[in-house]
């Protein structure tokens, strides 16, 4: 993690746990984001602790056509070959909000850089699984006016507060969460606290899968593109229909 100051407030200096912008792999040619991410839709994914950029890309044939997919490398090191973490494990299913508050910081700082170098995208999404779940959610909690739609699989809601969880009090957008009720890692209590986060937040869009325990299967892959279609691209077909 690296420590840098933020203009934006009094604070002389801000966690930001740096993204390495190398290691993105994008659904598109690198050599196209400057003719398809102004006004196209970009789905930023997070993998889950111990993996990497090279994982959830693999989802990309199962989403919606249409979409600019981007797969980051969590932040931090994690004590396993080539694999990565947003946040230090601790208590399981309950992180530091504080290590998640910087790898939040860190992605929206790395989406600025892209969005310099190639231009604005019309509409933003998330989805992660496990920890990358969390962080979906997460980038949500910290710019409800810049993430659309929000996909946590096999994930959680971290604990305490983020900057942007009374706007969306108010406002209760429509967040996808999938999980099996009979997921080995994610404690009770932590599922306890989402739910809670979710009905209070958001308009929850939850399904249990029986049986795939901590995984992702064909049917919630399904119900994802359902969701993304509904909210992320929906909202683009409108804006560029011009209808209300």
């Amino acid at each position: 993690m690296v420590v840098t100051d933020d203009p934006a407030t009094s604070t002389p200096s801000t966690p930001i746990a740096a993204l390495d912008d190398d290691a993105v792999i994008f659904s598109v040619p690198r050599s196209e984001l400057a003719s398809r991410l102004p006004g196209g839709v970009l789905l930023i994914v997070m993998h889950g602790y111990g993996s990497n950029e090279g994982d959830l890309i693999s989802l990309t044939p199962y989403l919606p056509a249409g979409l600019i997919i981007a797969s980051l490398r969590a932040p931090n090191t994690a004590p396993i070959a080539n694999g990565f973490s947003w946040f230090t494990v601790g208590e399981p299913g309950n992180p530091d909000p504080a290590d998640a508050d910087a790898s939040a910081r860190g992605v929206f700082a790395w989406l600025d850089r892209l969005c310099s170098a190639f231009g604005e995208p019309s509409r933003i999404g998330a989805l992660g699984f496990s920890q990358g779940g969390a962080m979906a959610l997460h980038l949500l909690r910290h710019a409800p006016d810049r993430i659309l739609a929000s996909v946590n699989l096999s994930g959680f809601s971290v604990s305490g507060e983020a900057p942007g969880d009374i706007a969306l009090a108010t406002r209760l957008p429509r967040v996808f969460w999938g999980r099996d009720a009979q997921d080995p890692i994610v404690p009770a209590s932590a599922v306890d606290r989402t739910a809670a986060w979710l009905l209070a937040h958001s308009t929850p869009d939850a399904h249990l899968y029986e049986g795939i325990q901590h995984s992702i299967n064909g049917d919630e892959l399904a119900d994802v593109t359902r969701y993304l279609e509904e909210t992320l691209l929906a909202a683009r077909r409108t804006d560029t229909s011009g209808q209300a």
